[in-house]
């Protein structure tokens, strides 16, 4: 069949005008992607060399070139190293622009479903990237579906509140999870969201076993998956279900070692089950990790995860009475002024460290001139944490007979609540609620007013038995069923008191005071036998502590008396 010259000359010219519009549109899409700020550069992640992140294979419809940095960049996603895993989406959409999950990774990276909402620019970037890719036509069905259902977290940001549109993005993740069975990145995602979303208030905890269920069947054939071994530790992160997730804990950072969180992250099952050494460990290369990145990228201050590594250190370093060591970090803590990014998980460290080192070691004194440090850290932002402080100082107060003083820090916890009720952070207002009926009982008890004091603490331990805590805190800054035995104890009603501290040893296995008080109480109802039993695991919990505490010398001194 012969063409004609004119023929072939409209053809050509049609190939030219295809080619000059197709141009344009890729100028447009570089154009649009430049206007975005996406993090770009190499990964500064310290000790980053291949197989340090963990093993992902993403099936997608992508060039083949950019296919292995895909997988790195999900495997940074699910470790949270969200901005490292947005530089390597970046590179891939630079490499091939229409890679539709490309731009899924980079509104993945700005969502961080089990830390604090997206922030306005976050939701801003989320939002623009969508936008982007929802323009491309390359994409696949599933892919398309992928995208939606992060959009959802993107789409009327300015109209729903954020826990409404994560349970739009748990709800898309299942249909994905459903669709395609043999996807086990969909499973792996849906797993997430269910988590992200689980009612803290349901006992059952539900949608935390599903997701482990789902999570566990499929680590079997992915063991050096990174965001398997993540999730189950965050899925059995509660009391009753932590020797769940024990296994994964103990593989997690040798999976994705070059991560600072991966370090980290195994010290939430450790201390749940209180295996203090580990969780010492755990947190002592977590803040090492953190401080190179932190050095690598030319962060000016501190950076929140070595903040947050030192929380998890210094409370299991006073679980073991090593006073001096978590003495060093509370010293070094009072010498940072600047942190990045500034965000509830520097705000909890910093108030929490100090007063739970107070607290825990019942230095009274010290505890009532806590002071909120740094000064210039914006407190007022952080409302929840900062309570901690005022909550330590009232204790504080109370114990060493400044009730005027207690009861104006009472009023600013108060002033706390109801900011947290009418800002609609209720779970957090309800943990300030906790420590306000905390604080009410020791002043009523400790003005004389015995039985009220004792009805409160019962419905503070109460409250804070059915409420689970907040996923950046290591356990409360001293529990409330412990204070109740401490009530019981003072008050004469040994009986009561040994209930208390068993009661808060199951939920918090392996605390120093919990252990000293279930082993007086015992001492004090002539159970010779039991005391010896408490005494000696805290005296076992406690073999490197350089500095005794005066209740580890009484149980020595009471088990070397029974034995003579």
């Amino acid at each position: 069949m012969k063409i004609s010259f004119s023929t072939a000359r409209l053809f050509l010219l049609l190939l030219l005008v295809l080619s000059c519009e197709r141009k344009k549109e890729e100028n447009q899409i570089d154009k649009e992607i430049q206007s975005i700020d996406l993090s770009r550069g190499d990964i500064a992640l310290c000790g980053a060399d291949n197989g340090q992140f963990g093993k992902v294979e993403f099936s997608l419809s992508c060039a083949e070139k950019v296919r292995a940095d895909f997988n790195l960049a999900t495997s940074l996603l699910h470790s949270f190293e969200y901005v490292e895993a947005e530089k390597v989406f970046a590179k891939v959409i630079d490499e091939d622009p229409k890679c539709v999950m490309a731009y899924w990774g980079v509104a993945m990276s700005n969502f961080h479903p089990l830390w604090a909402s997206p922030t306005k620019s976050d939701l801003q970037k989320g939002s623009k990237i969508v936008a982007l890719a929802r323009s491309l036509e390359s994409k696949s069905s599933r892919e398309t579906e992928y995208l939606e259902a992060i959009a959802t977290i993107y789409d009327d940001w300015d109209k729903l509140d954020h826990r409404t549109r994560a349970r739009k993005f748990k709800k898309a993740s299942e249909r994905i999870y459903r669709k395609y069975p043999k996807d086990d990145e969909a499973a792996i995602f849906y797993a997430l969201a269910l988590r992200a979303t689980a009612d803290p208030s349901d006992k059952s905890f539900r949608d935390q076993r599903l997701a482990g269920e789902i999570l566990s069947s499929i680590f079997i054939r992915e063991p050096n998956h990174p965001g398997i071994a993540h999730y189950i530790i965050h899925t059995y992160d509660y009391p009753g279900l932590a020797h769940l997730g024990l296994s994964a804990a103990r593989k997690y950072a040798s999976i994705a070692s070059a991560s600072a969180h991966a370090q980290h992250m195994p010290s939430h099952i450790f201390t749940r089950l209180g295996l203090w050494d580990e969780c010492i460990q755990s947190n002592i290369n977590s803040i090492a990790a953190a401080q190179c990145y932190a050095q690598n990228v030319g962060i000016k201050g501190h950076w929140d995860e070595e903040l947050h590594g030192m929380d998890y250190l210094v409370y299991a370093y006073l679980q073991e009475s090593q006073d001096e060591k978590a003495e060093e970090q509370v010293n070094y803590l009072a010498t940072i002024d600047e942190v990045f990014p500034i965000n509830f998980k520097d705000a909890y460290s910093l108030a929490s460290i100090p007063t739970r080192f107070a607290l825990e070691r019942k230095d009274w004194h010290a505890a009532a001139k806590l002071e909120l440090r740094p000064a210039n850290f914006p407190w007022d932002k952080f409302l929840w944490e900062k309570a901690n402080v005022n909550f330590g100082r009232l204790l504080g107060a109370v114990h060493t007979q400044q009730l005027d003083k207690a009861k104006s820090e009472l009023a600013q916890l108060r002033a706390i609540q109801t900011k947290l009720l009418e800002s609609n952070e209720n779970y957090k207002a309800n943990l300030v609620l906790i420590q306000v009926m905390t604080s009410e009982a020791w002043i009523k008890f400790t003005e004389g007013q015995k039985i009220e004091g004792i009805k409160l603490m019962i419905e503070a331990a109460t409250n804070e038995d059915a409420t689970e805590k907040d996923s950046v805190t290591p356990g409360e800054v001293i529990p409330a069923r412990e204070l109740l035995g401490d009530m019981y104890l003072e008050m004469g009603d040994v009986t009561r008191a040994l209930q208390a501290y068993e009661g808060d040893l199951k939920r918090h296995p392996g605390r120093f005071n919990g252990l000293y008080g279930a082993g007086l109480a015992e001492e004090k109802l002539g159970d010779a036998k039991m005391a010896i039993f408490y005494y000696r695991q805290l005296l076992a919990l406690t073999s490197r502590s350089s500095i005794p505490r005066s209740q580890q010398k009484a149980a020595e001194l009471f088990i070397r008396n029974s034995k003579s």
